[in-house]
């Protein structure tokens, strides 16, 4: 214990060892999906769905892993959602691309962030975003989350203009709400592992309703990474060089590298983590795990690891160190062996506490200036385009921009940096050209 208590420094995080731990469990579960959904996505670009599987797990547990004790944060990593779906959909299935080479791209683009990481260059672009955007990212982190809650759970569901509410009377839904509810209750009751109890006690009902199914194992073999393992050195020269190949890799990094930021700005924030001029302390390191796990992902045979905002439920529970990313990490590695229990929490339990979480995260609009109209416009495009675009990023580009303009038209120039600037023009081109 005196050990952990060094290496992470809990008492100065006001802290402890069973808080970290139950708050690196709780983030494991709400994120433990991703196991099985980026086997199936992937899956759909003809990859062996076993060998991803293994190549997912092992990747979220060396980049989280590495977020613990280089950054000391207490978020998790994992192949993003979003950056999976354009690697399949979009490189693969619509340009007609092999996952070869889309693995390529991503090992490509690790390296590049790398590299952009020890010059100090994605660092300066966090730190150059102002703290009332930085407060509007925390807000739209949790609006998006408690959407994509709703989502799963069956809550809210796509019908009406666009979306309308789910059947109320659906088993599913049922169970749904009732998670909710306990979620609800036990967070306000200040219950200590409120969010993982409330998901272990849904999960149970609706296993003992016959809703979820029962685990159909206990351990499994471990899937054989072969068939994805170190296949992004199979592209040829002629394909590594092309055209195609430079837009892949450019928006493989434009999305990730604002999706990160967003991911480490809000939850650093929600968790009391920034500095007091609102700059994210040990960026750098958190960066380059970040960097390292979206390279040593592309050698494994995954697509782009990222930082994870399901980091935030464990901040919820109280994790404020590497500790409880550290412990995530090792859920990870574990589950390679315990694949049917882990995937067999289904979105009713996971789900709830999303929604919460989003409660929580959503607070952060208390801190901004309403009354300042140059304020406001670019937080409210901030925190409503990220769920509604269904994008981190989008949200940040339409903040960014929308604040240099109206602080530079409206005679507040002193409040615009160069980088700001450039960042902004580099939005547009990117919505001109891509």
């Amino acid at each position: 214990m005196e050990f952990l208590e060094k290496r992470f420094k809990l008492k100065e995080h006001n802290t402890n060892v069973k808080t970290e731990i139950l708050a690196g469990i709780t983030t494991f579960m709400t994120m433990a999906y991703i196991l099985v959904v980026n086997a199936n996505i992937l899956g759909d670009t003809g990859m062996d769905k076993g060998a991803v599987f293994a190549a997912t797990a092992i990747a979220a547990f060396i980049g989280t892993i590495l977020m613990g004790l280089l950054a000391n944060y207490p978020i998790a990593l994992a192949p993003g959602m979003g950056l999976n779906a354009f690697f399949a959909y979009s490189v693969v299935i619509s340009m007609g691309h092999s996952w070869q080479f889309a693995l390529c791209a991503v090992f490509i683009e690790g390296i590049i962030f790398i590299l952009l990481t020890v010059t100090n260059i994605r660092e300066e672009i966090i730190n150059c975003i102002p703290p009332l955007l930085k407060h509007a990212v925390t807000a739209g982190i949790g609006l998006f989350i408690a959407f994509i809650g709703l989502v799963n759970t069956g809550i809210v569901t796509s019908g009406g203009a666009i979306l309308t509410l789910g059947s109320m009377k659906a088993p599913l839904v049922l169970l749904s709400v009732f998670g909710l509810i306990i979620a609800a209750v036990l967070m306000c009751k200040n219950v200590k592992g409120a969010f993982l109890l409330s998901m272990i006690i849904t999960a149970a009902v609706g296993m003992v309703c016959g809703l979820v199914e029962l685990p159909k194992a206990v351990v499994s073999s471990i899937p054989s990474l072969e068939p994805v393992f170190l296949k992004a050195f199979s592209v040829e020269t002629s394909q590594i060089f092309s055209f195609d190949m430079v837009v892949v890799v450019f928006t493989f990094l434009f999305v990730d590298l604002f999706d990160t930021v967003g991911c480490l700005v809000g939850v650093a924030s929600k968790g009391n983590l920034l500095n007091e001029d609102g700059t994210l302390p040990r960026a750098k390191q958190a960066l380059l795990a970040d960097s390292i796990g979206t390279t040593v992902g592309a050698l494994l045979g995954t697509s782009t690891v990222t930082s994870y905002v399901e980091s935030s439920a464990g901040i919820a529970e109280g994790g404020r160190t590497g500790l409880t990313a550290v412990t995530t990490g090792f859920l990870f590695l574990i589950s390679l062996f315990f694949a049917p229990i882990f995937t067999a929490i289904p979105p009713q339990a996971t789900g709830p506490v999303l929604i919460l979480v989003g409660v929580l995260m959503a607070s952060s609009v208390l801190e901004i200036n309403f009354k300042d109209p140059t304020d406001a416009i670019p937080a409210f495009l901030t925190f409503t385009m990220m769920p509604l675009a269904y994008s981190i990023a989008d949200g940040i580009i339409f903040g960014i921009i929308s604040y240099t303009i109206l602080k530079l038209i409206c005679g507040q120039r002193e409040k615009i940096n160069l980088s700001l600037i450039i960042l902004s023009i580099l939005f547009v081109l990117k919505f001109v050209f891509l």
